[in-house]
């Protein structure tokens, strides 16, 4: 029995491995999915400075039109000044005249500051670019690295999973059935622990006398009265 008892404890320990390498393989996955989300982000940003830049070309045409569309007609006023035969005519040809003018002022302020902006942006973006390519060519070397270590942690964890195999053979069905029902009892946690000077490792509870001296004798499956886990002696 004290054989098989040490064989729970060897199975329990390639479990435990194997599980510290799944949950270290979950941890890259999600470390890959953070990078490329970074760098989706980080794009996201730029098509939307470029698009604003976009937007303002737009607008900064369509006010050029307007410009053209408003020279235009203060040239065909201008035109009508040699013909007009009143001063109150005159007059009102200049209103005109005078009203396009500050039209297209508005409009070439408006313009100006279109300019100004697209500038601005254009000079984000470039910056922003960049920063992307820095910060693409180094999440390239970091997720390679990760990928690296992740096909060294299958290998390992593919090795495990065989020696699992192999211990579990080798341990009493029943035993084995009781162990995985202990263990689903007590997830995160050990199914067989070890206790030593009377205390159980698992629930840290001293064992009764005559429970702990019969421990000694290792010839029979023993609980914790307590925590309910296997127990085994612990040599010093």
């Amino acid at each position: 029995m004290k054989e098989q008892i040490y064989m729970l404890v060897k199975l329990q320990g390639i479990e435990a491995e194997a599980g510290n390498i799944k949950s270290t393989l979950n941890d890259a996955h999600r470390e890959l999915e953070t990078l490329d989300a970074g760098l989706v982000e980080f794009e996201r940003t730029i098509e939307e400075q470029e698009s604003i830049i976009e937007e303002l070309k737009k607008k900064y045409r369509d006010h050029e039109s307007d410009t053209r569309i408003n020279i235009d007609r203060e040239k065909k006023t201008q035109a009508k000044l040699g013909s007009v035969k009143t001063n109150r005519e005159y007059l009102s040809l200049l209103k005109e005249i005078e009203e396009e003018k500050a039209k297209n002022s508005k409009i070439e302020d408006k313009m100006i500051e279109y300019l100004d902006r697209m500038d601005e942006i254009e000079k984000i973006v470039a910056k922003k670019k960049d920063e992307y390519v820095q910060i693409s060519h180094s999440a390239m070397n970091e997720k390679e690295k990760i990928k690296q270590e992740s096909e060294q942690g299958r290998i390992k964890l593919s090795k495990l999973d065989e020696d699992r195999e192999k211990v579990s053979r080798m341990i009493d069905p029943e035993l084995l059935k009781k162990y995985l029902i202990i263990k689903k009892q007590n997830p995160g946690s050990l199914a067989v622990v070890p206790v030593k000077n009377a205390l159980c490792h698992g629930c840290h509870v001293n064992l009764p006398p005559q429970l702990y001296n019969e421990l000694f004798l290792g010839d029979s499956l023993k609980f914790c009265p307590n925590c309910q886990r296997i127990i085994y002696l612990k040599e010093s």
